[in-house]
């Protein structure tokens, strides 16, 4: 998109300030101080900010004087200047005649140069995505003043433009965004006019003329400034309407910080005082991935960017909270929420403002292959394994409960990984992946009786590793023998995997949910204990996890053999301890917990409600408890589905019917990533 700025006029009426200088370089208040922003140097400054490079300035009076102060401004685009030699005799229609080589092919900005406008307008107008002129339906309409007829016609678009009209008019300012096709057709019946010797008119004269070829619509900078400043008079108005410091909220998630974030920085601090959120390390976590840099090292971090006056926490994924504390006039973010996943919360965003009459400017969402590799690299970081490894004690400081559901293969991993939900402002996701010897088991098509093997289990772990990032919790079954077991420590805090979960059993191994149905010996107290504190002793750093599952209440042997075991267990060295059930009340699961807070504030609490599935994640947390482990479910809902399938295609003798139950390719395809 390139500008074209008309400067080519003499500014007469406004009396000696006009003398030396053309009118665009008239000094403007802001804020109430005198800061040597002139008409143009803001409107560059703000043209710049939305990503316009290319500017083509018309002169005419005084015009070596425009053109050394151009070059004395800190602009980095490029600008063109077009001389009107004839700027006495002519208007400004003969002007842009003179600059047409420099503006076909392009969208256009167009705009007068003595045109001052509040940013949100600009952006408003620039990011209308269709041909558009600012205009104001609030605003009186002016006598000699331009305005714009709008049609009565269901798409109400702008049939004229001049200071004749009043009929089915509203109050309109010459700040345009013109798409390339639009601009083309009047552009063209510009040049008629001129070498018809048509130069003394508006270029709005020969749009009128096009009769509706040129599609342009109104664009409601309702209740904004956008205003031409033509006297003394209409400077103090203007400057006395941008004294009043506006109040901006932007929010930001990143550990880095990219061009595109510096770029809505600078539209916020172009509007007003700008205040940064930034998002708790918990609701980043929820939302994007787990976040490389705290909250106190990314506030710091956008704290010292330039333009950021106040830097606040935002709890939650939405909004409305510090939106109500703030009450800003404008909320600033990329229009990449638009649609997806996002798109509520920009809904919530603009009820809470329209509240009080705020208002959200959006900027174009900066898509760079540069950023993507970022953020890519970023990502690649959290499958580390040192960063993997230490991250489920860091999620457990930070949250308090943990939520991990079961990945046996690549594909069940990306499913944790990616499955998010947004409710009430907040967005869910699990916090890690349990590699379940039984899930591992099913997908080998072999039983749970540690038939596959440590090596087998690992080519598991490597296969989720690959596509994911996020912490690993194995299910070590029983451990073997301590002499073996010391060394799964070693490989699995190698692999930087954070955690592994034995159970308090011995022999052959029998899934816990038989109970007493089958034959399962409990390990000794003494026994289990040496196991732990050898395998504490293997581990190399802090932050691998061993977890001790005590199987009591499952064999019936009560709930005082439980709780020895757990105490004895954390004074052998278990990071955490898991208490299992199989039945559906979760009544003994409660009075374990109870029991074991009374004498324990601190050591991790696991549960894998499988059997007492009916409490809330929230009621866990309540009660004490840190983990939550849906341990099967992927499984269990899968080969159903598959089955089902598999019947379908035989009953049916094709795939037709069972086509409306199935993922598309195109899904399946954008869930697995590319840079595997």
């Amino acid at each position: 998109m390139k500008a074209l700025i008309l400067n080519s006029g003499i500014g007469s009426r406004m009396g000696k300030m006009t003398e030396h200088a053309p009118k665009c370089m008239t000094e403007i208040c802001s804020d109430g101080i005198p800061d040597k922003d002139t008409l143009l140097s803001r409107q560059l400054r703000m043209l710049e900010i939305i990503g316009v490079n290319e500017v083509v300035i018309t002169t005419g009076y005084l015009a070596e004087e425009l053109k050394g102060y151009c070059r004395s401004l800190a602009y980095n685009g490029n600008i063109v200047f077009v001389h009107n030699p004839m700027y006495r005799e002519t208007n400004y229609i003969y002007s842009i005649y003179l600059a047409k080589d420099y503006l076909t092919g392009e969208d256009i900005i167009m705009l007068h140069g003595d045109l001052v406008f509040d940013f949100a307008a600009l952006c408003q107008v620039a990011f209308s995505g269709k041909s558009c002129m600012a205009v104001d339906s609030g605003a009186e309409l002016p006598e000699k003043d331009f305005k714009a007829v709008i049609s009565q016609t269901e798409e109400q678009c702008i049939t004229d433009i001049g200071i004749e009209f009043f009929d089915h008019a509203v109050s309109a300012q010459p700040l345009y965004r013109l798409d390339r096709n639009d601009w083309d057709l009047w552009l063209g019946k510009i040049v008629d006019f001129c070498e018809n010797g048509n130069t003394g008119c508006y270029a709005e004269n020969a749009f009128n003329e096009l009769n509706g070829k040129c599609v342009i619509y109104p664009c409601d900078v309702n209740g904004m400034l956008c205003n031409e400043v033509d006297t003394p008079e209409d400077l103090a108005c203007v400057s006395q309407r941008l004294m009043r410091e506006k109040s901006v909220y932007c929010c930001f998630s990143t550990d880095i910080v990219h061009g595109g974030h510096i770029r809505i920085i600078e539209a916020a601090r172009e509007l007003g005082a700008v205040t940064a959120g930034i998002l708790s390390d918990e609701a980043v976590a929820g939302y994007k991935r787990y976040p490389l840099l705290s909250f106190k090292e990314r506030s710091e971090l956008v704290s010292h960017i330039s333009g950021v006056r106040n830097v606040i926490k935002q709890e939650e994924l939405s909004y409305k909270n510090n939106l109500r504390k703030l009450r800003p006039d404008y909320v600033v973010h990329g229009d990449d929420w638009k649609s997806g996943f996002q798109s509520s919360i920009r809904q919530e965003v603009l009820s809470v403002l329209s509240e009080w009459g705020g208002r959200l400017i959006e900027l174009p969402y900066s898509k760079s292959e540069t950023y993507e590799l970022i953020e890519n690299d970023m990502r690649s970081r959290l499958s580390i394994p040192d960063m993997r490894r230490r991250r489920l004690r860091n999620l457990l400081d930070m949250k308090g409960l943990v939520t991990a559901i079961e990945a046996h293969s690549g594909i069940t991993g990306l499913i944790a990984e990616k499955t998010t939900v947004l409710q009430a402002g907040r967005t869910y996701q699990f916090d890690a992946m349990w590699v379940s010897s039984l899930c591992d088991s099913t997908a080998k098509g072999k039983p749970d009786i540690e038939l596959v093997d440590m090596t087998s289990r690992f080519r598991t772990i490597d296969d989720i590793m690959e596509v994911t990032t996020k912490p690993i919790i194995f299910d070590g079954d029983t451990g073997g023998l301590t002499e073996h077991f010391v060394y799964t420590v070693k490989s699995l805090e190698r692999m930087g995997v954070s955690a592994v979960i034995i159970e308090d059993k011995t022999g052959l191994k029998k899934n816990s949910l038989f109970g007493t149905e089958v034959a399962q010996t409990q390990d000794s107290i003494e026994n289990f204990c040496q196991k732990i504190s050898a395998g504490k002793k293997a581990q190399k750093t802090r932050e691998f996890m061993i977890i001790a599952r005590i199987e009591s209440l499952i064999l019936e042997s009560g709930m005082e053999d439980a709780l020895a075991r757990a105490d004895a267990y954390v004074k052998a060295g278990a990071d955490g301890i898991m208490i299992h059930s199989r039945k559906k009340d979760p009544s003994e699961i409660f009075e374990f917990i109870t029991a074991f807070r009374s004498v324990d504030a601190s050591t991790p609490l696991v549960v894998v409600p499988t059997s007492f599935n009916s409490v809330k994640e929230e009621e866990w947390k309540e009660r004490g408890v840190n983990v939550v482990i849906y341990a099967n479910q992927l499984t269990r809902s899968a080969f159903p589905a598959m089955q089902n399938t598999a019947r379908s295609i035989l009953e049916n003798h094709r795939s037709l019917e069972c086509d409306g139950t199935l993922m598309s390719i195109k899904d399946i395809l954008t869930l697995i990533p590319e840079d595997i």
